[in-house]
């Protein structure tokens, strides 16, 4: 994603939001830690939802760890001390990141093909270098006096979103759709994330430049439970927004990271009109035709102290893609941390393993 050329500008002078409302609507921003993924791996596994089970009821795109596994309990994997590489950017982030994909079903014929990922914008106008994959953020709003965020912890994870919705869910959007003009390919278009310019659903016109998808994870933690049985009930949102601001309701007071996925899909080669004439032909690998129903989750997996580091100082001299504070490693190493497939298929563009 690129925000708006203000935003940015704001950003980078550290004019930073406020409050909820200001960070939704307005042109303030929040300090941020932004990189880019490579694809680790294309497959049917869910740790977190689906544990030991090979394949998963449905297709998932994974970034990061390659311990990333079939299952992953806290009590005997650690992620930076099992992982030989990571394909993030940031070679300290050994953490997992994955959403579902999105498949082409023909209006001609019925078939599938799967939607392929491309790689996000810079804030300079350039591509990131990677091969697919998810770009990250890890984003500290806060208001005048308190700018203070205590990192997730070893074993944490969460889950954001529903699968099983197939209607727009009440309040502020957490995931979130933006169609893209050719223009628009590399910066994203204009204005913040979920903002009125983007829809919980699919796009309903063709998307030359791509289709963004967005997806927001709480940024309040209980304190306690590094997991909970729907993967949700340990996390709330800031009330009344998605994006967070200064505030957590007292069941859950410890302000955390927000972390926030942006997935680009190379709609491109499924743009013509002719293909929206009886409704938009996108679907999720889980049998979702209309956008709802898409999700992300997250396993923490930072070394040591790495994330909190960056953190505290976001606004001094660590600042989106520009970490001092960080090791970065270079984008032949991220695009070369791959696995194999566990759940063995195909995944090619002419196969879906959609749960119909």
């Amino acid at each position: 994603m690129a925000w708006s050329a203000t935003l940015r500008l704001v950003a980078l002078a550290g004019l930073l939001a406020q409050d909820a409302s200001a960070q939704t609507g307005s042109a303030r921003g929040s300090d941020f830690l932004r990189f880019g993924c490579s694809q680790l791996v294309i497959e049917r596994t869910d740790p977190l939802v689906n544990p030991g089970m090979a394949p998963s009821p449905h297709m998932h795109q994974i970034v990061g760890g390659d311990s990333f596994n079939i299952t992953m309990d806290p009590m005997t994997i650690d992620p930076p001390k099992q992982s030989r590489c990571t394909s993030c950017k940031m070679s300290e982030d050994f953490s997992n990141y994955w959403t579902a994909s999105i498949y082409f079903r023909s209006p001609e014929n019925g078939t599938f093909k799967r939607v392929p990922q491309m790689a996000n914008g810079r804030l300079n106008g350039t591509l990131l270098e990677q091969e697919g994959g998810i770009t990250v953020y890890y984003m500290q709003p806060f208001s005048g006096r308190n700018k203070k965020v205590t990192v997730m912890k070893p074993g944490f994870r969460m889950l954001t979103g529903d699968p099983t919705l197939r209607t727009k869910p009440a309040g502020s959007m957490k995931v979130c759709h933006r169609c893209l003009a050719k223009n628009e390919r590399i910066m994203g278009g204009n204005g913040a994330p979920c903002d009125s310019g983007d829809t919980s659903e699919f796009p309903s016109k063709p998307c030359p430049g791509g289709i963004r998808a967005t997806v927001i994870f709480p940024s309040c933690w209980d304190g306690k439970n590094l997991d909970s049985p729907d993967h949700k009930s340990h996390v709330a949102y800031q009330p009344g927004s998605a994006l967070a601001g200064d505030q957590c309701p007292s069941t859950h007071p410890v302000r955390i990271p927000q972390v926030m996925y942006e997935i680009m899909y190379d709609t491109s080669g499924f743009a013509d009109p002719k293909y929206y004439k009886n409704g938009q032909p996108l679907v999720y690998s889980f049998g979702d035709p209309t956008g709802h129903g898409q999700h992300g989750d997250y396993l923490f997996g930072w070394e040591d102290g790495a994330l909190q580091r960056a953190m505290d100082a976001l606004g001094t001299n660590c600042f989106s893609e520009t970490c001092p504070v960080l090791k970065l490693q270079s984008p032949e190493k991220e695009i070369a941390c791959t696995k194999a497939q566990q759940a063995k298929e195909n995944i090619g563009t002419d196969q879906c393993s959609c749960n119909f």
